[in-house]
């Protein structure tokens, strides 16, 4: 099921138990998990893409293994807010990916992520080469964390 915003996604997910962060792009997908309280988002891993049956069995293994309750995919709105071309796939890829899973699914705004990802890294002294090795999850650890930080103020709101 895909939910149109975070307090239909915070309502479908259950009470409790790790999300998954997905930072996608056209050649890898960075995945971030939370803790099952839903804390703190962490980097996991970054999956090289090759076709959607394989890049999905790769993700609904990770979701099985993880005991994930739901993803969120970082949505690349423009900088004005419109959506263009990447917008249209990381849609289609849900839609695809929703027939798959009967896990709840959403999209967060992912301007800037892999910005402050790098600059995360840069501060931390990482080398460029490690740099590259990990900013796909990095970034997909930060879009988790915006969500994680979301849904926190609308259990409180409700």
């Amino acid at each position: 099921m895909i939910c149109a915003d975070i307090a239909d996604f915070t309502a479908a997910v259950p009470p409790m138990g790790s999300l998954a962060g997905l930072d996608l792009g056209t050649v890898t997908i960075g995945l971030a998990a939370s803790d099952v309280l839903r804390g703190v988002a962490t980097p996991v891993e970054t999956i090289r893409r090759k076709k959607f049956g394989l890049d999905a069995a790769k993700l609904l293994a990770f979701c099985e293994k993880r005991q994930i309750g739901g993803m969120v995919l970082g949505l690349p709105l423009n900088m004005d807010g419109s959506e263009g071309p990447r917008c249209q796939a990381t849609r289609a890829f849900a839609r695809n990916l929703e027939r798959l899973t009967d896990l709840p699914i959403t999209f967060w705004d992912e301007r800037l992520s892999t910005v402050a990802a790098e600059r995360a890294l840069i501060e931390a002294d990482t080398s460029r080469a490690k740099r590259a090795q990990v900013i796909d999850h990095v970034a997909a650890a930060y879009i988790l964390q915006g969500v994680l930080d979301r849904m926190a103020h609308v259990r409180r709101e409700a």
